[in-house]
């Protein structure tokens, strides 16, 4: 394998797990983002380009904020879509993901995203039944369409956390994609969760390109119900808290 090269294997991955990454990854670039080079791809590996890390900047930010945006802008066919010309299974990290599409955003979200992952969650003991059913109770607003605003489709990374996003010399470029038609909201939700360096500057260079909708910053904890309850289907009760925790401050939204 060449040094140029950053290669993942698993011969017992679902035949459609790299072949998800790399569809994904392709779809994010059409769209004009900035994504790591895939180099082959096949059932049980995919070959990508080695990334060299840099520190961050606040030009880089402000850039991968515009970018952002207009990869957001580039569209998708419908709510929970999969990428374009691929329609294989999906996936967050290791955990299948579905690719059902609906017509508004809430019912998809909830049914899709929130739901799925909140069951594993309480199935693993990472979250009380009780915290569970006020999560729920959260729940059923979003997917009557209290928050839905009109928006198409955006075309989205889907797992946009600061471990998925690689600072290099020529700018930020993004990794490891959940990408599927979903709401612009969520992946700036995402990289708040987490820490993303220069959060405000990525964010004033999304807004360059296109304005954000008056409350965005107080919806942050409604698109973070899909990574928190990703997070605690598999990563411990201390993600059931903060789920809750999550679903608590949406409530006071509604």
């Amino acid at each position: 394998m060449s040094a140029d090269t950053y290669s993942k294997t698993d011969r017992s991955a679902h035949p459609d797990f790299f072949a998800a990454e790399a569809a994904g990854l392709r779809w994010l670039r059409d769209g004009g983002g900035a994504v790591v080079d895939v180099l082959a791809v096949d059932r049980t590996h995919i070959d990508l380009a080695r990334l060299v890390s840099s520190s961050p900047s606040a030009d880089a930010a402000t850039e991968f904020g515009a970018r952002l945006s207009q990869v957001h802008d580039a569209g998708a066919r419908g709510f929970g879509c999969s990428p374009d010309g691929f329609d294989g299974q999906m996936f967050i990290g290791a955990r299948p993901m579905s690719s059902v599409e609906h017509a508004s955003w809430g019912s998809f979200y909830i049914a899709e995203r929130v739901l799925p992952f909140l069951r594993i969650a309480v199935d693993a003991g990472n979250i009380s039944t009780s915290d569970a059913a006020d999560v729920e109770r959260a729940c059923d607003p979003i997917a009557a369409g209290a928050f839905d605003d009109g928006d198409a489709p955006a075309r989205i990374h889907g797992d946009l956390w600061t471990g998925n996003v690689v600072w290099t010399d020529s700018g930020v470029v993004m990794i490891d994609p959940a990408a599927h038609g979903g709401h612009r909201e969520t992946d700036l939700a995402m990289l708040a969760l987490f820490g993303v360096p220069m959060l405000s500057e990525i964010v004033d260079g999304y807004r360059s390109t296109h304005p954000l909708r008056d409350g965005w910053e107080d919806r942050i904890p409604l698109h973070q119900l899909h990574p928190l309850a990703v997070h605690a289907a598999g990563h411990g009760p201390a993600y059931g808290v903060a789920l809750r925790r999550a679903a608590g401050a949406v409530a006071r939204l509604s």
